[in-house]
C-alpha cells in the first residue's frame, strides 16, 4: 500500500443518531482468511517473519487451509490454497481484502518489528508518523503473495 498524500479526518455520528437494532456481541474479529498460492510457503513465511505457529489444518473439496496464530495473542489467520486458484498477484484495488493491519503497543515495538522484518529481507516502507486526526505511526510490507500488510501504532 503506497501512502503518498493522504487526507484523513475523524467522523463522528451525532450523539442522538439511532443505531440499527442488532443482537449483542461481535466484540472482536476472530480471524481473517487469506487466499494463498502456495500453502506451505505461506505457513513458513508467517512463522519465520511474524512468529506464527500452525494450530490447525483442514482439507475440503477444492482446497486446503492452515490455521495459524501468534502465541500469547488473539491473532488468528486462515491461509487457504484453492485447487482452482488463479496464479495472479494480490491487488488491493480489487473487491475483497485491501490490507491487513497488526497493532503495535508502542512506537518502540513498531520500530523493532520493522528492523526485524528488514533484517530478514522483507521490503518495508519507511515508518510514517502522523499527528492528526490522531497521533499514529505505521509501516507497510507484503507477504509472499503480495498481500498488503501493515503494522500500526495508535498513540492514545
Amino acid at each position: 500500500m503506497e501512502l503518498g498524500q493522504i487526507s484523513m479526518e475523524l467522523v463522528q455520528a451525532p450523539a442522538d443518531a439511532p443505531l440499527p437494532e442488532t443482537p449483542p456481541g461481535l466484540g472482536a474479529v476472530h480471524h481473517v482468511g487469506i487466499t494463498v498460492t502456495d500453502l506451505e510457503r505461506s505457513v513458513q513465511w508467517y512463522a519465520e517473519h511474524l512468529g506464527m505457529v500452525q494450530w490447525m489444518k483442514e482439507t475440503f473439496p477444492g482446497g486446503r487451509t492452515a490455521g495459524i496464530m501468534r502465541p500469547g495473542t488473539q491473532i488468528y489467520l486462515g491461509l487457504t490454497q484453492h485447487d482452482a486458484g488463479v496464479d495472479e498477484a494480490f491487488a488491493p484495488h480489487r473487491t475483497g481484502l485491501d490490507h491487513l493491519t497488526f497493532a503495535a503497543s508502542t512506537r518502540e515495538e513498531l520500530h523493532a518489528w520493522r528492523a526485524h522484518l528488514m533484517a530478514r529481507g522483507v521490503k518495508c516502507s519507511d515508518v510514517h508518523e502522523y499527528a492528526a486526526p490522531l497521533p499514529f505511526a505505521l509501516f507497510t510490507f507484503n507477504d509472499p503473495d503480495g498481500v498488503a500488510l501493515e503494522i500500526f501504532h495508535l498513540a492514545v
